[in-house]
């Protein structure tokens, strides 16, 4: 059985970012990012979840909001940022970790 986890986070005066993945030997794998925020261009979210498929789940979340903004470079995020999208990844990790 696959256990995805799920993380959210709300950017503060923007909007809610949600992030599920599933971790593989130690790996962030089948990430998935939606919420209420805004992208433009639309490819941008597959840059962005690129970005993270295969980081190690132990990333420190500024390496990971640097990683992001560096795959976000071509694109206007509204709503939301790289950190903000950090956070939300390390909830999940961090919430599936305790999980049995």
């Amino acid at each position: 059985m696959v256990n995805r986890l799920h993380g959210e986070y709300k950017q503060p005066g923007g909007k809610l970012v949600v992030v599920d993945l599933v971790l593989t030997d130690g790996r962030m794998r089948q990430v998935q990012l939606s919420g209420d925020f805004f992208l433009a261009p639309d490819e941008a979210l597959g840059w962005l979840t690129s970005a993270l498929e295969g980081q190690p789940a132990d990333l420190a979340p500024e390496h990971l909001a640097a990683t992001l903004a560096t795959a976000a470079a071509g694109a206007e995020l509204l709503g939301v940022s790289p950190a903000g999208i950090a956070t939300a990844v390390r909830r999940a990790i961090d919430t599936g970790a305790h999980d049995g």
